[in-house]
This record gives structure tokens, sequence and C-alpha cells, in this order.
């Protein structure tokens, strides 16, 4: 073959391997020009322990330990709150639960709960202003179809799932919401389970992503799984875990105690919010975990197929600590791994959760990080991922020099917590030290119990008395580390 013929094949077979590269993301541009994608999946009620990544020993999550594996892994990630709307309230807008406005479970109407105000920013609203296309996809819980709460409101372009973080106790419910279109799920009227709710709402979320690989997106899936009432399709999955345990049913018994009653589809008493009877809770949450699992492997899956995977960043976390409703065993599973505390608790297994962060290229694979950090730090770090204007006057630090592994990592000189329920509650973290104030109601002055986490994290030892000059510095912060919010007021009503 001649010179000019060779030189003419090398062309013609670059070319078509240029087309082939092509035709694969048609609009896809040189990774230094593009915006990263980001995807944050929020699970429900997950403990600090309920990943086997993080030690869970009587179950597997292979397709979320794979995102560790492959990234980052945190070991002192904080929610925003130990209860779902406060702590989507400070994930949404960066700051804790001292300055958020949405700082407690309270509703307004029969469905949906109180509103994030029209001026509040949120995460959706900074990303969209930078070009971003966005979606939520699962439990909003921060303000009705309609009202200034709205998710598309608030920034997103597309809300598919439960408005209503109280319609969200039932994976059968008779709607969900499209934007402000109500969708009746046929089949599912109070009586037949016919369609699984976050079975639909994930085949939605992954539609979202096919639409959008072209161009810049954040998808928020904050799934139902595994609160509130435990129940599974009996599929292949529920079939691995149908004799696996030990069974204590729940809900079925004659029992007055109204944790251990049931409300049963086809009941005469049924309503929306309730949690139905389960004769094997244990199978059940394992099953309902293990589906989670496999949908975030999907979502994995569906990202590496379309070509947009290194240039995606994917976050993995849960909004509190595990709950006890519904036939819940979150001591059987040692729920919250190797902390104190449950779901409503301000100790760590009440607010600390596990995080991962996986981007293929900019994450180095098979990190850890011990930076303390929490939801609020969220916002200013995607807005600094996506060359978005960072909003002032929150609580939130960027945590880009961790998640990429370089110098310059800021710290927080502390983290807060409120918490509305149980008489009130109060919590501080500064370096080792953590302080937490029950009975604030009765007592706003309560005494102050104070843990030193290097070596007590289980917060057995309260250390008060040896140490004043740490709980008057606790007591400073826990006095001046909020503002007031007449919509949420932190006093007994």
């Amino acid at each position: 073959m001649g010179k000019d013929n060779l030189t003419f094949v090398l062309m013609c077979s670059l070319l078509f391997l240029g087309c082939r590269q092509h035709s694969k993301n048609p609009e896809a541009k040189p990774p230094e020009t593009l915006k990263p994608n980001i995807v944050y999946i929020l699970a429900d009620d997950l403990g600090y322990g309920d990943l086997s990544i993080y030690g869970q020993k009587k179950f597997r999550t292979p397709n979320i330990d794979k995102l560790a594996e492959q990234g980052l892994l945190f070991t002192q990630h904080y929610s925003g709150s130990t209860v779902c709307a406060p702590s989507r309230s400070a994930l949404m807008t960066g700051m804790h639960t001292g300055h958020t406005p949405i700082r407690g479970n309270k509703s307004n109407t029969e469905e949906g709960q109180f509103p994030i105000k029209a001026e509040t920013l949120t995460i959706a609203e900074v990303l969209k202003k930078a070009g971003y296309t966005t979606g939520a996809f699962g439990k909003w819980g921060l303000g009705f179809v309609g009202t200034e709460g709205d998710p598309n409101k608030q920034g997103f372009d597309q809300f598919y799932g439960y408005n209503c973080q109280g319609q969200a106790h039932r994976y059968y419910p008779t709607h969900l919401w499209d934007n402000q279109q109500k969708i009746i799920l046929k089949g599912n009227d109070t009586k037949n389970t016919v369609v699984y709710a976050p079975d639909l709402i994930h085949r939605t979320a992954l539609g979202f992503i096919k639409s959008n690989a072209g161009r810049p997106f954040f998808l928020y899936i904050p799934s139902v799984i595994p609160h509130a009432e435990l129940i599974v399709p009996k599929d292949s999955i529920w079939n691995r875990f149908e004799k696996t345990y030990e069974e204590k049913p729940w809900g079925n018994d004659k029992s007055t105690n109204r944790r251990r009653k049931g409300n049963d589809y086809g009941a005469d008493n049924y309503h929306p919010k309730g949690y139905a009877s389960q004769e094997k809770p244990r199978a059940t949450f394992a099953a309902m975990v293990s589906r989670l699992d496999k949908q975030v492997g999907e979502i994995v899956e569906l990202l590496e197929k379309l070509g947009i995977s290194e240039n995606t960043l994917v976050i993995f976390t849960s909004d509190n600590g595990p709950h006890m409703e519904g036939g819940a065993d979150p001591v059987f599973f040692y729920s919250s791994g190797i902390v104190r505390g449950r779901k409503r608790d301000l100790y760590e297994g009440g607010i600390r959760v596990p995080m991962i962060a996986n981007w293929p290229g900019s994450i180095e694979p098979n990190r850890k990080t011990d930076h303390v950090s929490a939801f609020w730090d969220i916002l200013p770090t995607l807005a600094e991922l996506a060359g978005a204007e960072t909003p002032k006057n929150i609580d939130g630090i960027s945590m880009v020099p961790t998640l990429k592994g370089t110098n310059g990592q800021q710290k927080h000189n502390h983290l807060y917590w409120e918490f509305h329920e149980q008489n009130g509650k109060q919590a501080v973290r500064f370096d080792d030290w953590k302080g937490v104030r029950l009975n604030v109601y009765e007592d706003p002055k309560a005494p102050i119990e104070l843990y030193d986490l290097s070596n007590d994290i289980k917060e057995l030892n309260n250390v008060a008395v040896e140490n004043p000059e740490i709980v008057a510095k606790m007591v400073t912060l826990m006095e001046t580390s909020r503002t007031e919010n007449a919509d949420f007021p932190f006093k007994k009503n």
C-alpha cells in the first residue's frame, strides 16, 4: 500500500472512531467545558449502621458499597435534623436548624407540610440559575402543591412523588404528584396493593436522566425507603430474606398500645398516614433496603451506559437516624452502628448518617475522610462545583477540597441542632466535644450533657462536671446559634 493510501486509511479510521464516540452521546463536550451532573440520593430513616460498608452484618448492600469502594466514604457526616422536614430544609437552604426556615415536622393542611417561604433560596434555585435542569423524585415535605413551598416554586423543573411526608408513610398510596397534577394510581384503592410507589418513582427518575443526558442536570432523589410502613413486593429480593430471621410480627395483635397497632389496607379505619401490619418485619426491612441498593445500582449503570458517569457526581446519604415505627427493629439490625441513639435523638445515632460521594476521575477511589460535615455544607459545595454564586448568610462550608483530596479544606467552628419535639432539645459539636441539652421547653437553662467523642463515641460518659469551661462555651453557642422563628417558636405552645 502506498504512503498516500495508508494516510487516507488512517484518516478514515480516526474519523470513524470519532463518529462512533460522538454517536454515544451526541451532545457531548470536552470534559473541561462541562459542568458536572449531580445526583443526590437521600434515603429515609436509614441508620449509620444500615449499610454493609458501614458495618451492617444482617444483609449486604453491594451497589452502595461499590460507590464507596470507587469513591469517598464520610465517617463524620451529619444530617440537618433528627426528623424529616427540618433535615430537608437544612439541606435545601444551607442553614442549620437555628437559622433554616422549617425547623419541625409541622403540617398546616391534611396533605402537605408547612411551606418554605417564597424568598428562601434553595439548592435547586442556585443550580437552575447556573444552567442546570433540576428534578426531584420522591418525598418533598416542604410545602403543599400550589403554596410558596411547592417544589416547582423552589427551583425544581420537575417533581414526581409524594408531596406530603405523612402520605409517604404508605408504599401503596392512592396517588402521587407530577408537578401540580394529581396522579391516581390505578389499583391502589386503600384496599388493594398494586402499584409499589418507590418502583414507579424510580423509573420516572431514570427517565429524567435519559432525557437530560446531554446537558447539566441536578437530580434529587429523596427516597421513602426504608421509612415507616414495612411492606415490599414479594419478588426475588423478598425471597432472599423470607426465611432468614426469627420474626416478631407487628401490628396485628390485640394490644391497645398505639405503637403496636397496625392500620391495614382494607380496614374500616384505614388512614393514609398509618402503617400496615407486618408478619415478617425483619425480612421486610432487609428487602426494602436491598431494593434501594438495587435502585442505586441501576442509576449508576444508566449513567455508565449513557457515557456520562465520569461527569456525574453521585452522593448517597440519609435524612436522619433509624426509626422504630411500623415494626422496625434497629436494635436487632444494629442500625445505629457504633453510635448511640436513633431518630428523634440528638445523640449521634439520631443525626450522624452515612454519606458516600462518587465521581469517577475526579474523586480518588477507596478513600475515607473524617472531615466533620453536615447537610448545610451541600449547597455551597454544589454551587462551587457548578460555577454558581454561593448565597451569603448561610451556615454551610464548601467541601470541594475534601471531595477532590486537595489542601485548603475550611472547618466548622461548631455545628448546631435544635429539635422541636419531645419537650425541646439542643445539641452542639465543636472539635471532639459534643453537648446535648434536653427538656428545653421546661427549662431553657437545663443542664448540658457533655461528651468527648474522641474516646466516647457512644456518648455514655457525661463529663460536664469535669469540664466547666467547655460547658460554658456550649451554653454560649446554644444561645447565640439561633434566631427566633415565629412559625417554629422554640418553646412550649
